[in-house]
């Protein structure tokens, strides 16, 4: 699953998969914005089947929580459907 999420993120990004790193804020990615933030959202409910709230999604800052949230990993935020 994280390797299937670092793919989906690379591609919205337009960025290569070997450059995402999971310790990474993903805020600083260069081609982050609002955009972007609208499509990992899109991307999460559709793939992962997880919807994240706009409020809960503001608390996450690295490639990492966005893999935990996707996976269902240690956010009680998250809601799947």
């Amino acid at each position: 699953m994280e390797t299937k999420f670092i793919y989906l993120l690379a591609d919205i990004l337009a960025m290569d998969v070997n450059e995402i790193k999971m310790h990474d804020k993903f805020r600083d990615y260069p081609n982050w914005d609002s955009l972007t933030y609208l499509s990992v959202i899109a991307m999460m409910d559709e793939e992962f089947d997880v919807q994240v709230e706009s409020r809960d999604f503001k608390t996450l800052v690295y490639v990492d929580d966005l893999v935990n949230v996707a996976t269902n990993v240690k956010y009680a935020f998250v809601t799947a459907f």
